[in-house]
């Protein structure tokens, strides 16, 4: 689905903050990455998904670089959620059905009855759509761009502590809203899901990665996803 092929990035002072990093998310996959804050969970999931430019590498959608054009459609099929998402002026109803004002994502158009049973799923009436955005907590504003990321029905979640703001109910609301959304089409639709929790990590995903100074290994074995040349 989406692969990295030597991708590589620098920050200030023109540090390589990741680099050499070679990984496949592959269909059905559900993948956990774990590590400290700056160790580069956040760079490599926007560079996944082509938010940051590389500066060494590729990143390949179906085996095939994401070109300029597909860009729209490829953020529609592998949306990525960020820990702090942004959200405009307007209602609950007008922020989940945003997406569809733009004719690159492909999809049907906005599914209300969808939305209202996640709602139900994190424990809120149809009424919550009519609520404006800026009253909302900060984890009810993470849920409703969850909802919002899901109403795209993308193959691919790359999810950056998407329950960060939560308390331990809530996220077990959200963890729902994804497991339902990865089981209608498990064979087909795949997350990256970056997390400081090591219980969160085991719960929600079968493969853990490991992120240490924009160095990526797997979890349980030390072995390396990465081309480590002239990485000091």
């Amino acid at each position: 689905m989406i692969s990295a092929q030597n991708a590589g990035r620098r920050g200030d002072h023109d540090r390589w903050i990741a680099r050499g990093i070679n990984l496949t998310l592959r269909e059905a996959d559900r993948i956990a990455v774990v590590g400290p804050t700056g160790s580069g969970k956040t760079v490599l999931l926007r560079a996944l998904a082509t938010l940051d430019s590389l500066d060494e590498g590729e990143i390949l959608w179906q085996e095939r670089p994401v070109a300029n054009a597909d860009v729209p459609q490829f953020r529609a099929a592998a949306v990525y959620l960020r820990q702090r998402p942004a959200v405009f002026d307007g209602t609950v109803e007008t922020i989940c059905g945003a997406p569809f004002g733009s004719a690159s994502t492909g999809t049907s158009g906005f599914d209300r009855d969808q939305v209202v049973a996640q709602l139900a799923t994190v424990s809120r009436s149809a009424d919550f759509l009519g609520q404006d955005v800026r009253d909302l907590s900060g984890g009810e504003t993470q849920l409703v761009a969850l909802m919002r990321a899901l109403q795209l029905a993308p193959t691919v979640l790359l999810l950056d502590e998407p329950t960060a703001s939560l308390d331990d109910a809530t996220t077990s609301q959200a963890e729902s809203l994804i497991a339902q959304w990865f089981a209608e089409s498990a064979t087909s639709r795949a997350y990256i899901w970056v997390t400081h929790g090591r219980a969160q990590a085991e719960r929600v995903a079968t493969t853990q990665w490991q992120m240490q100074d924009g160095r990526l290994t797997t979890d349980a074995t030390g072995e390396l996803l990465l081309n480590d040349a002239d990485n000091a």
